[in-house]
């Protein structure tokens, strides 16, 4: 090979290195049930990256999260919390240790990438325009997640109430997106399931830390919003490929109260006192329609009814 083509090759590999420098950021709690199966996944999930970097921040979890994460042949760095600090607290801690030149990729545990998965985010990650870009998740039979969403509003707060949140997707007025088209072809989004992302270095520079005041549910919200004002789009693309076991708070009322607090949370930040309690209200009519159909259902109607509060306190123990 001449001087010249093995300059060009040099070349043609930084550049495909360019904007790939990767640290891949886990929060666990308790996830010894999960965490082995998503480290399990990375080696094929991140095909194509080379210059890449496993954290795992624990928060205090009770079971044996920890030394699974430690012993697993994929190689992490561990960061210990001490304490449950929240979800947006342990990626900012997280954050902090990790180059800022580098892209994230923030799973959850219970995540599993598909192979290539990482690379096709990062390669949309080049787009300047672009600041976060989300993965198609799929449910653990293959089937679509509907992961992505609208921003909240008073048509979706009422439209998910009273028509319920399958019916007011498929017609365009939910805050889930349920159009068909949209996950076969991708484009910007307003916000999607914080389950699986990948932020890149300009956007992490311009947007800044996580809120930690919305601790678990909202943060995500919260985030994406802050990434579009700041003229950067939040992109879906479809062909990079996750699955998500995820569901928890379906069975769990402390989180179904804590996420409903932080939908009306997040919407008073950026709406005023009279939209605020009608966006509560049509919560508080969807809720009361449902009220035999579970105590999730009740914990958070109870939730909506009262001013915002912290749930940490029960979650922290």
């Amino acid at each position: 090979m001449d001087t010249s083509s093995k300059a060009m090759n040099e070349n043609t590999l930084a550049g495909l290195h360019e904007g790939t420098r990767l640290a891949i950021v886990v929060v666990t709690y308790n996830s010894a049930e999960v965490i082995g199966g998503l480290l399990n996944s990375l080696p094929s999930g991140l095909t194509g990256l080379g210059d890449t970097e496993v954290v795992i921040v624990d928060n205090n979890s009770r079971d044996t999260s920890v030394e699974i994460a430690a012993s697993h042949p994929v190689g992490v760095r561990i960061i210990q919390t001490g304490r449950n600090a929240g979800y947006a607290a342990a990626i900012n801690a997280a954050d902090a240790s990790i180059d800022a030149e580098k892209n994230l990729l923030i799973l959850n545990p219970d995540i599993r990438l598909e192979p290539g998965c990482a690379l096709t985010l990062m390669e949309q990650l080049r787009d300047p325009a672009i600041g976060l870009a989300v993965p198609q998740l799929l449910h653990e039979d293959g089937s679509t997640a509907h992961s992505l969403r609208r921003e909240p509003s008073l048509i979706t707060s009422w439209s998910d109430s009273l028509l319920g949140t399958s019916l007011a997707g498929r017609l365009g007025l939910g805050e889930i997106v349920k159009d068909e088209g949209m996950y076969r072809s991708g484009g910007p989004v307003d916000w999607a399931s914080g389950a699986a992302l990948a932020i890149s270095a300009r956007a992490r520079k311009a947007v800044g830390k996580w809120d930690e005041t919305f601790f678990l549910y909202s943060e995500e919200v919260d985030y994406m919003e802050r990434v579009r004002r700041c003229g950067l789009k939040v992109a879906f693309q479809p062909a990079a490929r996750a699955i998500h076991i995820g569901g928890e708070y379906h069975g769990n009322t402390g989180l179904s109260a804590l996420m409903t607090s932080n939908r009306i949370h997040y919407y008073g930040r950026h709406h005023g006192a009279a939209a605020t309690f009608l966006f509560r209200l049509g919560i508080i009519t969807g809720e009361v329609m449902r009220y035999g159909l579970g105590p999730g259902h009740r914990a958070a109607l109870s939730a909506a009814l009262r001013p915002h509060l912290e749930y940490r306190a029960a979650l922290q123990r």
